[in-house]
C-alpha cells in the first residue's frame, strides 16, 4: 500500500488495507505527532492532513490514503523533527547505566524554522500536557493554508471537534491569533511536505 508520506513515497506491504491509518504512522512508520486519544475520530488528537485536509487518523482505513499525500506534525518542519528524535536518543541512552558515555557525539544546539502555526503555539505557550496539541496545529494549518487571515469564528470552527481536557482554550486562540501576526509579516503558512512534492515533481 503506497501513498506519500511527508514528501517521500513510502509503502506499508505487510499492513491490512483496513488497518487504521494511525496505527501505520505509530508502529511501522515511526512517527509519534498523531496520537491515539478516543480511537473513535471524536476527539482529534490523531489529526493529520490528507491531500491538505484535516482526517482523523484513527479512523481512515489504510487503503483511504493510497496514492495520496500524508503529512503529520514532522512533516511541518521536518528538520527540526529529525534533531528532537536524535536528542531523544542521546538522553535515553545516557540514562542507560550499560552504555559507553564516551563514545557519544557531542550535539551543538541548532536553531530550525518552524512552521508558522509551531512557532504560534512555541510564543503563545499554547500547551499544558500537549496530547492535543498535535491535532490543534494540524487543524489550524489546513485552516491558514486555505485562508491566511481567517477570522476568530473561523478559527473557533475548525477547532471545535478538537477535544482540550487542561483547558487551554485562552492560549490555543492566542496562538491562532500570533499566527495572523506571522502571517502578516510575510511567514507562509503553507504546508512543507506538499510544497516539497510539487517541487520534486516539477523537476
Amino acid at each position: 500500500m503506497k501513498f506519500t508520506l511527508n514528501g517521500q513515497e513510502v509503502d506499508a506491504p505487510s499492513a491490512a488495507p483496513d488497518t487504521p491509518l494511525l496505527y501505520v504512522l505509530r508502529n511501522d512508520m515511526q512517527l509519534n505527532g498523531p496520537k491515539f486519544g478516543c480511537g473513535l475520530g471524536e476527539c482529534g488528537a490523531c489529526a493529520v492532513l490528507i491531500d491538505g485536509k484535516v482526517a482523523r487518523s484513527c479512523s481512515v482505513p489504510l487503503s483511504v490514503v493510497q496514492g495520496k499525500k500524508v503529512t503529520t506534525l514532522e512533516g511541518l518542519s521536518p528538520e527540526a523533527s529529525q534533531d528532537a528524535k536524535a536528542k531523544a536518543l542521546r538522553n535515553a541512552a545516557v540514562l542507560d547505566v550499560s552504555a559507553d558515555k564516551s563514545a557519544m557525539p557531542a550535539t551543538a544546539a541548532r536553531t530550525f524554522t518552524l512552521h508558522v502555526v509551531q512557532q504560534a503555539f512555541v510564543d503563545a505557550q499554547a500547551a499544558q500536557c500537549g496530547y492535543c496539541t498535535n491535532g490543534m496545529i494540524m487543524a489550524l494549518v489546513a485552516l491558514f493554508n486555505q485562508k491566511p487571515q481567517a477570522s476568530d469564528d473561523e478559527v473557533k470552527h475548525a477547532l471545535s471537534g478538537h477535544l482540550c481536557r487542561c483547558g487551554t482554550h485562552v492560549e490555543i486562540m492566542q496562538a491562532a491569533a500570533r499566527a495572523r501576526e506571522l502571517i502578516a509579516q510575510g511567514r507562509s503558512a503553507a504546508i512543507p511536505a506538499a510544497a516539497a512534492s510539487k517541487e520534486q515533481k516539477a523537476a
